[in-house]
């Protein structure tokens, strides 16, 4: 996996600025396996996508993973702090060869993939887009089942199982009122947020240096990180 530099997250942030989290997931995944063509990587599982992409923010920024959310009883603000290595000690989603058939009420099915999720988003209706990837994901051919609510979550259970990183529940307690909830943190949303505050960063670098001793873009970032802050330490005096 190509470790992303400072020109590829101008580059991704301009790409992918107003794209939907899930092709900006695929985008990121790209710039760092270009050796790897987009419709494949459309096609991972779930799990390993947030595997790779897990491994990759690790590699940009540090294993830990800092934000902020808020109580979902009494909306206090909490900070969280995750260690990307934990979450990503669950085994499976990462390999190539396809897990055992999952098996429910006689039909077969696959792991859902990015691409399945992004025709699921676009129902608004809850039920509706559960069915739509379930059906997406069933590889045996017949007429469509006439699936009960037990039944739909019993597929879930069983992706579920069978690609545990698909994923990434955080148990959370509020220290305020004690409430404890489960969140599901969005490894793709969370690196893109992160990769959009570091172009900025650098963008704005880019201006004042370039301001201020007329230096090119090329030149500016081919600065090595603490040579840069320490200009940029100059600029502010």
């Amino acid at each position: 996996m190509k470790p992303l530099s400072n020109s590829d997250f101008l580059d991704l942030w301009e790409r992918g600025n107003g794209m939907h989290a899930l092709d900006q997931g695929l985008l990121v995944l790209g710039a760092a396996l270009p050796e790897t063509s987009y419709d494949r990587l459309a096609d991972w599982s779930l799990g390993r996508r947030n595997r790779a992409l897990i491994e990759l923010r690790s590699q940009c920024f540090g294993p830990h993973l800092q934000g902020w959310t808020c109580c979902t009883r009494c909306e206090e603000k909490l900070e969280i702090e995750v260690n990307a290595r934990s979450l990503a000690s669950e085994p499976g989603g990462a390999e190539e060869s396809p897990c055992d058939p999952i098996i429910v009420n006689g039909h077969c099915f696959r792991l859902p993939t990015s691409r399945d999720l992004a025709r699921a988003a676009q129902e608004t209706d809850p039920l509706s887009a559960t069915l739509l990837l379930i059906e997406g994901c069933r590889v045996d051919t017949g007429e469509i089942p006439a699936w009960t609510g037990e039944e739909l979550e019993i597929v879930g259970e069983r992706m579920a199982l069978a690609d545990p990183m698909a994923e990434l529940p955080l148990t959370l307690r509020c220290p305020a009122c004690n409430n404890e909830w489960i969140a599901t943190l969005d490894i793709a949303t969370f690196f893109w947020t992160e990769i959009e505050a570091r172009a900025k960063r650098i963008l704005f670098e880019i201006h004042a240096l370039a301001s201020q001793y007329g230096w090119t873009e090329k030149e500016i970032l081919s600065l090595s990180e603490q040579r840069r802050a320490l200009y940029m330490g100059m600029v502010h005096e």
